[in-house]
């Protein structure tokens, strides 16, 4: 088992929280005048900046490249220790996808002053609470920027490519394991985490030598900790977000059970201290999720 029980269930929770935000953050974007107008599912404009004009049967081309940009820029600003500029990237993206979440509740002006505070927060004054209800939330606006460009066919293929990539790139190549280990310790991760001590929380065999942390005020380094990247959150959030988008409400639903069933897979029969890829293992659950779904759709 990677992590203890009390630990998995707190994670998948998390996990699946993260999941549900986003589909209804996405659900409240739909343009119902329009969508009634086209006969299809439809969007609203974003409150900041516009869509991509990307082909939906295409769309996985441009986001897989855009991610193997990312992922090279990242590995440089680490290799050259460019700590400002990595922060003021960190920083605009998580204001950028927290304003599109409130701003789907509020007055964008009042949107963007509260992503601004979280982000500034969370960057400058980590701890277990703001990093985590931040990340919650902040995919839930990546959604509503990224689904719109995708249908079922390029969802699917998504998924098959980033599995095989991240496989690669935590067994093989291992620059996935470099760029976790240093987000952690710049505190600038791009997921969840979940140390074993925090307030209200402690896991049976977790002890690491270092004193309990102050309540409310988990220091993430300082205990073992459990981690989640983002784009583990973040892509089965687009699949899921798509069927919303194609089949209908309840088909979505399905989708964050089967990934975080696959999810769970990996946390009970990883071994500890070692590090695995689980987007091959969360995607497996999303297919099966699909699968569940198409099957239903025929028997209702």
């Amino acid at each position: 088992m990677k992590h203890s029980i009390p630990v998995i269930v707190v994670l998948l929770t998390m996990f699946l929280l993260a999941q549900f935000i986003g589909l209804f953050v996405l659900y409240k974007n739909i343009d119902v005048v329009k969508s009634s107008e086209t006969g299809k599912t439809e969007f609203k404009d974003l409150p900041i900046g516009e869509r991509p004009p990307l082909e939906e049967k295409t769309s996985f081309v441009s986001l897989l490249i855009a991610v193997l940009i990312g992922t090279v820029l990242l590995l440089l600003l680490i290799k050259y220790k460019l700590l400002i500029i990595w922060k003021i990237w960190f920083l605009l993206a998580v204001v950028f996808a927290l304003t599109i979440v409130l701003g789907t509740f509020v007055r964008l002006e009042v949107a963007f002053l509260a992503a601004l505070i979280a982000g500034l927060w969370k960057l400058f004054r980590p701890n277990f609470w703001i990093h985590n209800l931040t990340e919650l939330f902040l995919y839930g606006g990546l959604a509503v920027v990224l689904v719109p460009l995708f249908n079922l066919f390029s969802a699917v293929i998504l998924l098959l490519v980033i599995s095989g990539y991240d496989a690669y790139a935590v067994w093989k190549s291992k620059h996935m394991i470099t760029m976790a280990k240093s987000q952690a310790k710049a505190k600038m991760f791009a997921g969840l985490l979940i140390p074993y001590k925090i307030k209200g929380m402690s896991a049976k065999g977790s002890s690491t030598g270092k004193k309990q942390l102050p309540a409310g005020a988990a220091k993430l380094r300082k205990v073992r900790t459990a981690v989640l990247g983002g784009g583990d959150i973040g892509f089965p959030l687009i699949f899921a977000g798509v069927l919303l988008k194609e089949l209908g409400v309840w088909q979505s639903l399905v989708v964050p059970f089967g990934a975080a069933l696959g999810l769970c897979f990996l946390l009970w029969n990883g071994k500890k201290d070692r590090f695995y890829p689980a987007m091959p293992f969360i995607s497996a659950g999303c297919f099966v999720a699909l699968g569940a779904v198409l099957l239903l759709g025929k028997v209702v």
